[in-house]
């Protein structure tokens, strides 16, 4: 059984060759989504950017983020993902892989130009959101940007296709229908999947001690929520 706050879930039953899988038989509209947002994503970059990754599986993206920024390190707490996008994704690409938790950063200060949490990972890494996000901006440089995403509510019902196909592959646990309502797919494993919506990410950037930076939240394809934060 994984508990609810349990971040291993990823490393340990949803990675590598599992996780893959999860993208291999999204339906179209799930793509449509999926490309959106890294389009969304990788329009913020310059070329001469270097890029951060977090929670970068098995590699789903790194090649894109590589051809829009100068180089781009990826960190996942899942070593097996981490060995799959280091044999099959990345190749001589100017990526780097590094085993890390998003929760403590292990690098210095304004070591990035971007930083990268996207496809709802501030709720799946289950870790506290706001020193998530402390950590997002202490490692982005002056003129930097912190980005996150999330689902928007306009999704939902594509969503819910999307993990009851994974769900119906054994790749989830079985869906709790009676508990699965308002953004939040809750499975019989443990397994919870919840959402930030505008006002929720609006409320955390308020709660961030730092005062230099400025905000903006916007919605992508009426699929995503991004929150972005220039650091100034």
């Amino acid at each position: 059984m994984f508990t609810m706050g349990d971040d291993r879930y990823y490393s340990e039953k949803l990675s590598a060759d599992r996780l893959k899988r999860c993208y291999d038989i999204a339906p179209p509209r799930t793509r449509q989504y999926l490309e959106a947002e890294l389009d969304y994503a990788t329009s913020l970059l310059n070329e001469n950017d270097i890029v951060l990754e977090l929670g970068c599986g098995y590699g789903r993206i790194l090649p894109r983020l590589a051809e829009s920024g100068q180089s781009v390190v990826g960190i996942d707490t899942s070593y097996n993902s981490l060995l799959m996008a280091k044999n099959d994704y990345i190749g001589g690409k100017r990526i780097n892989l590094l085993e890390a938790n998003a929760n403590l950063l292990p690098f210095r200060n304004a070591s990035f130009d971007a930083v990268l949490v996207l496809q709802n990972g501030i709720s799946a890494f289950k870790v506290n959101p706001l020193q998530l996000m402390t950590e997002t901006i202490r490692v982005t440089r002056a003129g930097g940007l912190s980005i996150f995403s999330s689902y928007s509510p306009n999704f939902w019902d594509d969503r819910m296709e999307w993990f009851r196909l994974q769900s119906e592959e054994g790749l989830l646990g079985e869906i709790d229908w009676n508990l699965t309502k308002d953004g939040e797919i809750v499975c019989k494993d443990g397994f919870r999947a919840t959402t930030f919506t505008k006002e929720d990410f609006l409320a955390l950037t308020n709660s961030l001690e730092t005062g230099n930076i400025e905000v903006t939240i916007s919605e992508v394809d009426k699929s995503s929520i991004f929150c972005i934060i220039l650091v100034l």
